[in-house]
C-alpha cells in the first residue's frame, strides 16, 4: 500500500505539523445570492484569496470551489462544495482555505461533521478571519463556537426575510416568476397572453358543462392546446392546478406554501385552505369571480363520502382498504384505482383498476392517435376485479398441492400450541391449591393463637381479613381458569372446518387474509397477462406468470412461467401450514381454542 496512504488515515499528532510545510491548497468561496453586488463581492474574495497565497509561498493552489447564489445551510445544496469533499477524498490537496466560518457553512452540524471527517483523512482547513485551524487542538471548540454564531444569524436572517415577505404581501407584491398560463409577467404585474387565456376559459367552460378532469385533458390534448411550458402535455391534475388557480379572477394568493425551518429549506405544501390570504392584483381577471366559485362548488360536491370497513368515513371516490389496491403496481410504475365499473342484475356492484399514470396522464392508444409523444404512457385499459379474483383461485389451487396434508399439518401445529400452553394452566393450578391450602393453614393457626388469648382481637380481625381477601382472589383465578380449559377444549372438526374455508375447499373463493399473507405484488403487464410475487417464507420467494383472456364465463386462468421454485407442489408442507394459520383473521383466532391471538402468534413465530 502507498506510504502517503498509510500516513493519511494513521493517528497523526496535528500539533507538531509544521504549518511552513508544503502544502497542497483549495479555495473556496460562496455568495448566498446572485445579486450583482454579490457577484462582485465574490470576484473581490478570489483576488483577496490570490493576496492571501502570496503571503505564503509554501501554499500551491490546486483548484478554487464556487457557490454562487447558494445557501450555506445546507452542505447537499452546495455542489461546488461537495465535489471539493469528494476531490479531498481522493487526496488532491490536504489543506482548505476558506474566509470565515460562515462562508464554509451555516449549520453546526455539518461544520462539524464534515471538518472532523477531513481532519481523519489529513486533510486541514483554515478559516483566515477567524484565525482558526482545525488540527489545532483547541481548534473543534472554537470552530463550534464560530458555527454556533454563524447558524444564529442564519436564524435572525430567516426572520428578517418572513417579516420583510410579510409586508411585501400586505402591499400585494408579486411573488414567482411569472410562468403562469394565461399570463405574461411585465415589470412586477400581469398581462393577459390571449391564446393561453383562451385555453384557460376553455377548461373552466368546460367543466361547468360537467366534464370531468381528464375528459378536459384529453379534449386539449385533441385540439393540440399548449401548455404554460409551450407543450402539448395535458394531464387531470394539471387541469385541476388551472381550476383551483384564484389568480384567474385577478387576485393574489398567499401563504399556499412555506419553508420547513431555516436549516432545511424544505418548500412545504400548506393544505389548510382557509390560511390562504388573499389581496386584489393591479392585473386584468381571465375569469369572472362567479365561474370561479362555481367552478370550486363542483369540484368540491363531486368528492364522495365512502364509509371504510372500521366504521370510519373519508373523502375520497374509493377506499383504500381495498386489498388489490395495496397489491398492484402496474408495469409502468404507477400505482393502481379501484373505479366503479357497472352494476351488476343482482343489484351488486362490479369493481375495474387501472393505473394513476393512465388516469392523470390519458392512455397510450389516444395520444398516438392524435400524433401526439407517447412515450412513457400507459397502454393497460380498466380490467375488472374477476380477473384479479380468477387468477387467485386458480394460483392457490395450484399452489398449496396436496391441501388435505397442509390442513392435517396445520392441525398439529394448533395441538402443539394447545399442549404446551394446557402444561402452563396445569402448572399454574397446582401451584394456585398449593398456596389455597398455605392460606387455609394459616387460618386455622390463627383462630387457636386467639383462642389462646397470644394475639388480640383488632390484630386477629386485621390479619383474618388479609387472608381471606387472598384466598377470595386465589379461589376466582382458579374457576376462571377451570371455565377456560372447559370452553377450549379441543374441537377439530369447527377447528379443520374453519381451515378448509381459508384454503378454498368450500368453494367461497381464497380469503383476503391468504391473499394478503403470501401475495406482496401483482404487476399487469397487459389486460390479459399478470405477474405474481409470492412470499411463502424464508427462502420461498416466487414469481408465477398468469394469462387469463376470455370473457368471464369462459375464462380459465392458465400459469405462463414460475420463477423461484421449480413446480407449486414443491412449496413445504409446515410453511404453507404457518401461513395459512398466520392469515387466519383474528375474529377467527378468537373462535378457535387458543387463549389470545397475541399468544399464538408468539408460539407460531418459534416453531416456523
Amino acid at each position: 500500500m502507498r506510504d502517503d496512504y498509510n500516513y493519511r488515515f494513521k493517528l497523526t499528532d496535528y500539533t507538531q505539523l509544521d504549518r511552513n510545510r508544503k502544502r497542497k491548497v483549495a479555495v473556496y468561496g460562496r455568495v448566498s445570492t446572485e445579486h450583482e453586488a454579490q457577484i462582485a463581492a465574490l470576484e473581490n474574495q478570489m483576488q483577496w484569496y490570490d493576496d492571501q497565497a502570496r503571503y505564503h509561498p509554501n501554499w500551491e493552489i490546486q483548484d478554487r470551489y464556487i457557490d454562487e447564489g447558494i445557501t450555506g445551510t445546507q452542505a447537499k445544496k452546495r455542489p461546488s462544495f461537495l465535489r471539493m469533499i469528494d476531490d479531498a477524498r481522493q487526496g488532491k490537496f490536504d489543506l482548505i482555505v476558506t474566509r470565515e466560518v460562515c462562508r464554509f457553512a451555516r449549520n453546526v452540524v455539518d461544520t462539524l461533521v464534515i471538518t472532523r471527517e477531513l481532519k481523519g483523512i489529513g486533510v486541514e482547513v483554515y478559516f483566515i478571519e477567524d484565525n482558526i485551524w482545525t488540527m489545532d487542538g483547541d481548534g473543534e471548540l472554537r470552530l463550534s463556537l464560530m458555527a454556533t454564531l454563524a447558524q444564529e444569524e442564519s436564524r435572525k436572517t430567516s426572520e428578517r426575510v418572513r417579516a420583510g415577505q410579510k409586508v411585501s404581501r400586505e402591499k400585494g407584491v408579486l411573488y414567482g416568476n411569472g410562468n403562469i398560463l394565461g399570463y405574461d409577467r411585465v415589470g412586477d404585474t400581469y398581462q393577459i397572453n390571449e391564446e393561453q387565456a383562451e385555453t384557460v376559459r376553455m377548461i373552466f367552460d368546460l367543466y361547468l358543462q360537467g366534464k370531468g378532469s381528464l375528459q378536459i385533458a384529453n379534449e386539449l390534448n385533441a385540439r393540440h392546446r399548449k401548455s404554460a411550458m409551450g407543450l402539448v402535455k395535458w394531464c387531470a391534475s394539471s387541469v385541476v392546478r388551472v381550476l383551483k388557480n384564484a389568480t384567474y379572477t385577478g387576485t393574489k394568493c398567499y401563504n399556499k406554501s412555506r419553508s420547513n425551518n431555516y436549516l432545511e429549506q424544505h418548500r412545504v405544501l400548506n393544505l389548510d385552505a382557509s390560511t390562504y390570504q388573499y389581496h386584489e392584483g393591479d392585473f386584468p381577471a381571465i375569469v369572472s369571480k362567479e365561474i370561479w366559485n362555481k367552478a370550486q362548488s363542483i369540484r368540491i360536491n363531486r368528492r364522495k363520502a365512502v364509509a371504510l370497513r372500521d366504521g370510519k368515513v373519508t373523502i375520497s371516490n374509493r377506499s383504500s382498504e381495498d386489498i388489490w389496491v395495496n397489491k398492484l403496481r402496474c408495469s409502468c410504475g404507477y400505482a393502481c384505482r379501484r373505479d366503479k365499473w357497472h352494476v351488476r342484475k343482482d343489484g351488486s356492484i362490479s369493481y375495474g383498476y387501472q393505473c394513476y399514470n393512465r388516469i392523470n396522464n390519458g392512455s397510450k392508444q389516444k395520444r398516438e392517435e392524435m400524433g401526439l409523444d407517447s412515450e412513457g404512457y400507459c397502454g393497460i385499459r380498466m380490467y375488472g376485479d374477476w380477473k384479479l379474483e380468477m387468477m387467485a383461485d386458480t394460483l392457490f389451487e395450484q399452489l398449496l398441492g396436496d391441501k388435505h396434508q397442509i390442513i392435517q399439518t396445520a392441525l398439529e401445529l394448533l395441538k402443539k400450541y394447545y399442549k404446551e400452553t394446557s402444561r402452563k394452566d396445569q402448572q399454574g393450578n397446582s401451584e394456585r391449591k398449593i398456596q389455597l391450602e398455605r392460606i387455609d393453614t394459616r387460618l386455622r393457626n390463627l383462630t387457636v393463637m386467639r383462642a389462646d388469648g397470644e394475639i388480640r382481637k383488632e390484630k386477629y380481625q386485621e390479619l383474618r381479613d388479609q387472608l381471606e381477601a387472598e384466598k377470595s382472589r386465589l379461589e376466582e383465578e382458579q374457576k376462571k381458569a377451570e371455565s377456560v380449559e372447559c370452553r377450549e377444549a379441543m374441537d377439530l372438526d369447527r377447528i379443520q372446518q374453519a381451515l378448509e374455508e381459508l384454503v378454498h375447499l368450500k368453494g367461497k373463493g381464497v380469503s383476503r387474509e391468504l391473499v394478503d399473507q403470501i401475495v406482496y405484488r401483482v404487476t399487469p403487464v397487459s389486460e390479459t397477462h399478470f405477474e405474481w410475487y409470492l412470499h411463502l417464507g424464508p427462502g420461498t420467494d416466487a414469481q408465477v406468470g398468469l394469462l387469463v383472456e376470455g370473457k368471464k364465463g369462459n375464462c380459465v386462468p392458465s400459469v405462463n412461467g414460475i420463477r423461484g421454485f421449480l413446480n407449486p407442489g414443491e412449496v413445504k408442507t409446515d410453511v404453507a401450514a404457518n401461513r395459512i394459520l398466520g392469515s387466519l383473521p383474528t375474529e377467527q383466532l378468537h373462535r378457535l381454542p387458543l387463549r389470545t391471538p397475541q399468544t399464538f402468534a408468539q408460539f407460531q413465530c418459534k416453531v416456523v
